[in-house]
């Protein structure tokens, strides 16, 4: 079954990318942390404003919180985020670094980063492989039998890593994202032409 999944994502994006923009390590960081209950959309279109006025770690670690409140107050929670963005970069400026290291224990201990964002973060800036579980991957994995709805998102994550081949973590995690967001959506999914139905069980309990 695995393999059907993997050859029909392989079909649909071969190429996957994260669809948020940055140019530097700690802006993609950022953008990932800004992302949470927004669309990539949306953040690219803040992020580009956010890192023009500050186009350093320094310049944003003394960066006035209220002033990148007015930058990013169309993305969701934009308040809390707003005192991440600032302390992500005022922690990383007091800990010596103008970039962030590859080190998963250092960089969850950054405020607002969690382990999806830092799997996120590592695949795509280091080519570490990892799968990040979103609402995409989460929606998809249950519905296609990878996962049960009663697994919390690190259990997801790790049943995926036993089923796909860790070379291979990275392309699916993108590809699953965008699978989730385009085709297997939340709300109307086009299950009609999708090649999986025959193996999807939510198709198969909507019939």
């Amino acid at each position: 079954m695995i393999n059907k999944i993997l050859e029909y994502l392989d079909e649909l994006y071969p190429n996957p990318k994260c669809e948020l923009n940055y140019n530097k390590d700690y802006e993609l960081l950022i953008a990932i942390v800004l992302s949470a209950q927004t669309t990539d959309k949306r953040v690219n279109k803040v992020s580009e404003v956010l890192f023009s006025k500050y186009p350093s770690l320094l310049d944003l670690s003394n960066a006035n919180v209220s002033d990148i409140e007015d930058i990013i107050r169309e993305i969701g929670t934009f308040r809390r985020k707003s005192i991440y963005v600032r302390d992500i970069a005022l922690k990383l400026v007091n800990d010596g670094y103008d970039y962030v290291p590859n080190d998963r224990l250092y960089i969850e201990s950054l405020p607002g980063v969690g382990r999806k964002t830092a799997n996120v973060f590592l695949s795509n800036i280091y080519n570490e492989a990892a799968i990040a579980v979103d609402t995409h991957v989460s929606r998809v994995s249950v519905r296609l039998g990878l996962a049960s709805a009663l697994d919390d998102v690190f259990k997801i994550e790790k049943k995926l890593e036993k089923k796909i081949p860790r070379d291979k973590w990275g392309k699916t995690h993108h590809q699953l994202v965008l699978f989730g967001r385009y085709h297997c959506k939340a709300m109307k999914p086009e299950c009609d032409s999708c090649k999986l139905k025959d193996i999807c069980k939510y198709y198969k309990k909507k019939k």
